[in-house]
């Protein structure tokens, strides 16, 4: 079997991918069982550069908030700002304090200096403006949305004035209140204002469809596809906040599909205005099997982006889930020889990419056992799922990043 289970692995490089895949998918989806790790982003940015350099993609999209996520495109592709300034304001989750991540921008600005448009690579956040424990107002969405449409069109064709969408909105601190995740009453989501808000945004949604020819006319393709994007988020936010206003038994199972949700329509719309597209986030999100955790003492399962995004593009959409031996510093040490992972272990090199399909097929004979994570920060890889994912790379050992 050991020599079964070395030929289905091999250098991890884009070209190995691909060769996974039976068409170049427009988006192709590499997912990580743990966040923060430079180890696992520096082999997301060398597969992302070879991605560009041989197999043309010009984008790639990655799990932070898709609005700030506009100031680090604007970085990369036009010089916009400073790369210190873009590391702190354009990305969420404290992702910009990744070196790695502040390397993939660096290596953006420089490949695209001097380069035509036609020819950049591009950046984009998908996640929603989220955070665990609170979410964003709708200000900045709505109103960027409204300007749009107000600067474009006669005004007695949109719904409201500026001065209404403001009043309602009130303080964005009543949108933020960080104890509206664990108490409801705490929440604006589902006040009188909120529902205004929710009817405004979709009326404001809906013109923006309704006179797309003529937008489409007297804006960039970049200003149509931002003022979409505005759209689907100020949508998303008000249904988000009206999930954390919820006292049903279904509340977070709500919030946490609302959140996939958001994604995947930010995912599509990448793939259809820019494609090929690669996606990087967290094998959760990204799996095409339903997503299951326990917040809150309550055991939740939704659909996740990547099954939304599959059931949408079919072939067009590929997934590569990231498995790895340790991350020693996290107390995750070698992992047991009885799982998939010590399984892979086993084998010479650092890192592979591994044909998990056939690597279903030579084990499934084999009595592998799901592997149980000491640090709640890391997923572990679910060997039922093998012959569901497109390919899976193996990362032998997570290292300490160098001070």
């Amino acid at each position: 079997m050991a020599t079964d289970i070395k030929d289905t692995a091999h250098a991890v490089d884009a070209a190995a991918l691909m060769r996974l895949l039976p068409v170049r998918p427009r988006l192709l989806a590499l997912g990580e069982p743990t966040h923060a790790e430079d180890t696992l982003l520096g082999l997301r940015n060398e597969l992302f550069r070879q991605l560009v350099e041989e197999e043309g993609y010009r984008t790639i999209a990655i799990e932070t908030d898709c609005l700030r996520g506009l100031l680090v495109d604007d970085y990369v592709t036009s010089g916009a700002g400073t790369l210190d300034e873009v590391m702190e304001r354009g990305f969420s989750h404290d992702w910009g304090a990744c070196a790695a991540n502040r390397e993939l921008v660096r290596w953006m600005r420089a490949h695209n200096d001097g380069r035509p448009a036609s020819e950049q690579v591009r950046f984009a956040g998908f996640d929603g403006p989220l955070e665990i424990t609170a979410a964003a107002s709708p200000r900045q969405a709505l109103l960027a949305l409204h300007g749009f449409l107000a600067a474009r069109l006669d005004e007695n064709l949109l719904p409201c004035t500026a001065e209404t969408l403001d009043r309602l909105l009130g303080a964005d601190e009543r949108w933020t209140e960080p104890a509206a995740m664990r108490d409801p009453s705490r929440s604006v989501g589902q006040s009188a204002e909120a529902a205004r808000l929710r009817l405004l945004a979709d009326d404001l949604v809906e013109l923006l469809d309704a006179e797309a020819p003529r937008l489409r006319g007297t804006t960039s393709e970049d200003g149509w596809e931002r003022a979409r994007l505005h759209g689907r988020t100020a949508l998303g936010l008000l249904r988000y906040h009206h999930g954390m206003a919820d006292t049903s038994p279904a509340r977070l199972t709500r919030l946490v599909a609302v959140r996939d949700q958001m994604m995947a329509r930010n995912l599509l719309a990448l793939a259809a205005a820019r494609g090929p597209v690669f996606a990087h986030a967290h094998n959760g999100h990204l799996q095409r099997e339903r997503s299951t955790m326990r917040m809150g003492g309550a055991p939740l399962e939704w659909w996740s982006a990547g099954a939304l995004v599959s059931a949408e593009l079919g072939e067009g959409y590929a997934f590569v889930a990231t498995a790895l031996g340790t991350v020693r510093h996290r107390g995750v040490d070698a992992p047991p020889p009885n799982t998939l992972e010590g399984l892979l272990y086993g084998l010479p090199e650092d890192r592979y990419v591994v044909d998990s399909r056939r690597l279903a097929a030579v084990v499934r004979d084999t009595p592998l056992v799901p592997r149980v994570s000491p640090w709640f920060g890391y997923a572990p890889y679910d060997p039922a799922h093998l012959a569901d994912s497109d390919g899976l790379v193996f990362v032998r050992d997570v290292h300490v990043p160098q001070e």
